[in-house]
Formats: structure tokens, C-alpha cells, sequence
């Protein structure tokens, strides 16, 4: 930090185990990369390649060895591990996230219909070779599915070898764990964390009011991902109660009450 500041709530250095932020990287240049790592990286855990877009983004090879050179993990979408899988290619999405260099996967069944068991087996192999996330829950508007199932499959990914496990809002943050107008599941939310730890699960959190909601919720150090790129520093200060949403957050009683 720049300066020092008193009653801050205290973020562990990277690399972290809570507290993380998961970056949409939807197509990046180069020079963006460079601006993204120069800004922000001290507040960047993981980057995600999000859906299809390293299939057709330009000199992708050569933005993940940025990222990773600057401590960040890089990742590809889920939606591309699903676009392989429902081709019968597995053995090919394998080689590719070798071909790359990532050093995470992500496992998903967000837009097709897959076993459960048989996601758990990919979560095994890829855990052999890289840090694996599996995400759960439904890319489709209107599709519930019940707490006691969200929470089991948590369970079984972990088991299974996922580092931790996502929970669904896509980029837009109006499916899954929120309803369509934004605003989250609270029923859903407390289903899930009475069975998870929550340090285990890593919240898609696109929009300002679902961050602020979760760290009210949890603390500093939840685990928030789908951030845009120029949301990350705006999303650190709203962390550490420097933004209007958070700011009596983490102030002592005494202090509330002189400004209130």
C-alpha cells in the first residue's frame, strides 16, 4: 500500500488460499495483459479465459506466460472444457491445457448434461497434472436445483480433487446462485455453507452490490470471482472499507459512533 491507514482488515500476500479474485479475461491483448499486470496484480489470484475466447484470441501463448510470470494462475472457461468434452475429446482438452502451459482446469457441466460420477473422474484425472476448480450449477435462466444437490456435489468435487469449487453466475450474474434481477439466493447461499466451507468456494460475483453482499457476508477474504479487469482494484477497496457500500464495515463500535 501506499500509505498506512488504521483499522484495515488485513488480506493475506499472494499466493492465497482465501481471499482470492478470480479475473474474466473475455479476450485481452497484449498491451492489455501488460496494463492489467502493471495496475492490478497484487490483487489477482487467477485468471480465467473465459468460455471460448482462446480458441480466437491472438497470441494466446504468449498472454499466459505473462500472466503466469507475474504469479497469476491461468486457466481456460469451463465452456470450452464442456465444447471438448461433448465432442468426445478429452484426451485433446488434456493435451491442450499441456500445449498451453496452464497450470490450472476447470471442470464444468454448466451448458451440458453430464453423470455426476463421470465429472468426478475428470476432476481426478486433471487433478494428477494441475490445480483444478469445478464449478456447479446451471448457465440456464429458470433451471433450479435443489440445495441438498448443490451441496452434495460440492462435497463429492472436493473429494474429488477440486482446490475449490465455483458457484454459477456466469459473466452476468443473474443464473445460479442469483436471482434474475441480481440479487442472491440467501436461502441458497446459507444451504450451501451450512454443508461447505466457504473458504472453498469461490463466489461468481460480477456485478458491485453481489461483491458487496458478499463481503458483509463473509468477510474481507471471501473468495470472489467472474471480475472484470477494471473492477479489481475498485473491488480491493470495497474488501479493505474503502468504498461508501463497505465503509463502517470494518471500523471499531467507537468510531461508528463519532461519524453516525
Amino acid at each position: 500500500m501506499n500509505f498506512q491507514l488504521p483499522h484495515l482488515p488485513e488480506r493475506p500476500e499472494r499466493p492465497r488460499q482465501t481471499g482470492t479474485t478470480m479475473v474474466m479475461d473475455k479476450g485481452l491483448g497484449l498491451k492489455q495483459a501488460e496494463m492489467l499486470i502493471d495496475t492490478s496484480v497484487d490483487y489477482i489470484d487467477m485468471i480465467k479465459l473465459g468460455f471460448g475466447t482462446s480458441l480466437v484470441t491472438r497470441q494466446v501463448k504468449e498472454k499466459i506466460k505473462l500472466y503466469q510470470k507475474a504469479g497469476i494462475k491461468v486457466y481456460v472457461g469451463g465452456t470450452l472444457f464442456e465444447a471438448f468434452i461433448v465432442r468426445g475429446m478429452f484426451d485433446q482438452y488434456e493435451k491442450l491445457c499441456g500445449d498451453l502451459g496452464l497450470d490450472m482446469a476447470e471442470v464444468s457441466d454448466g451448458s451440458i448434461e453430464m453423470p455426476h460420477d463421470e465429472k468426478c473422474e475428470y476432476i481426478q484425472k486433471l487433478a494428477r497434472n494441475y490445480t483444478v476448480v469445478s464449478e456447479v450449477g446451471s448457465k440456464e435462466e429458470g433451471i433450479i436445483i435443489h440445495p441438498n444437490k448443490w451441496t452434495s456435489m460440492m462435497q463429492k468435487e472436493l473429494q474429488a480433487g477440486s482446490w475449490k469449487v465455483i458457484a454459477e453466475a456466469r459473466e452476468s450474474g443473474n443464473v445460479g446462485i442469483y436471482h434474475r434481477n441480481g440479487s442472491a439466493h440467501t436461502m441458497l447461499v446459507n444451504k450451501i455453507i451450512a454443508k461447505v466451507k466457504p473458504e472453498n468456494i469461490i463466489w461468481e460475483a460480477p456485478q458491485k452490490s453481489q461483491q458487496v453482499w458478499f463481503i458483509k457476508l463473509f468477510g474481507a477474504n471471501v473468495n470472489l470471482g467472474n471480475i472484470a479487469p477494471e473492477e479489481v482494484i475498485p473491488l480491493e477497496t470495497l474488501r479493505i472499507g474503502l468504498r461508501g457500500d463497505t465503509f463502517f464495515q470494518f471500523l471499531p463500535k467507537e468510531l461508528q459512533q463519532k461519524t453516525t
